[in-house]
């Protein structure tokens, strides 16, 4: 049985620990400085802010999503456990009355929130300067991409979590999450573009090969979001947007919800057999 007092209680600690991670607050400031540079470039470029408007903001911010977010959540989830069994406070957690499960939930939680917290400062304030300058056509396509954002931190979480289950000090955690992350961003258009050439893909294969990384399931939807069609990404987007039409949106959403729910339940497999130490 879970004890949601306890999951709760743990979520509050993960949620005080994160304000006072150095470098998740480095994050937050960064993504939310970039994100109203990007947004007074977009502002500024269109000539007169009445006409940029938040679609032209959410354009601008697809790639700063795509190389920071992920960078938050698997390096936040990747000091998680192993941090705190380098530092022997996990023992100390465990020996109170704490299952695995609740233990794994109540950071997964807090962590997640706080990801969503940082994303909702830094999309907030950028929506404010569009909006105060006249900007304001296409918030829902904002509104959209901001839940996209979340849903990718979120994910990326899950995975770095799974690495904090698997490798015992948090060194070891945070280089395998950075040797990850430049997996996950290299092996983007260009790294697709490699393999196509190198493997002779046909454009049905290409998308599938795509759809193995969660950034590019990302920016598969937030493109959709903002274009409602995927004609930019050549080949394999038109071949998608073809093929599954309105159902593409939905189950891009849905394979990166599979992101999150899969890492977290092999992090809780990996957990029950490794323990603390």
């Amino acid at each position: 049985m879970i004890d949601f007092e306890n999951v709760y209680v743990l979520t509050q600690k993960e949620l005080r620990d994160a304000r006072h991670n150095r470098w998740f607050v480095l994050y937050a400031i960064v993504f939310a400085a970039l994100s109203l540079s990007l947004a007074w470039l977009a502002l500024s470029g269109a000539g007169n802010y009445g006409l940029a408007g938040f679609g032209r903001t959410s354009a601008s911010l697809i790639n700063l999503v795509l190389l920071i977010v992920p960078l938050m959540g698997l390096t936040l989830g990747a000091l998680s456990l192993a941090g705190e069994r380098e530092k022997g406070t996990l023992i100390y957690i465990m020996a109170q009355p704490v299952n695995q499960l609740e233990l794994l939930l109540g950071k997964f939680t807090g962590l997640a929130l706080a990801l969503v917290a940082a994303l909702g400062l830094g999309f907030g304030l950028t929506g404010l300067l569009v909006a105060v300058n006249g900007g304001g056509t296409e918030i829902r396509t904002y509104v959209i991409l901001l839940l996209l954002s979340c849903l990718l931190a979120v994910a990326s979480l899950s995975v770095g979590l799974l690495i904090s289950a698997v490798v015992t000090r948090s060194a070891t955690a945070v280089g395998l999450a950075l040797f990850l992350w430049l997996l996950l961003v290299f092996f983007g258009d260009l790294g697709l573009m490699g393999t196509a050439v190198v493997l002779q893909l046909n454009t049905s294969q290409l998308f599938a090969a795509a759809l193995a990384n969660p950034l590019q399931l990302f920016k598969m939807a937030s493109i959709l979001n903002l274009r409602q069609n995927l004609e930019v990404l050549g080949p394999a987007g038109v071949y998608a947007f073809r093929t599954y039409g309105e159902r593409l949106l939905p189950a891009l959403i849905g394979l990166l919800l599979l992101w999150v729910i899969l890492p977290f339940l092999l992090t809780t497999q990996v957990f029950k057999r490794k323990g603390v130490l």
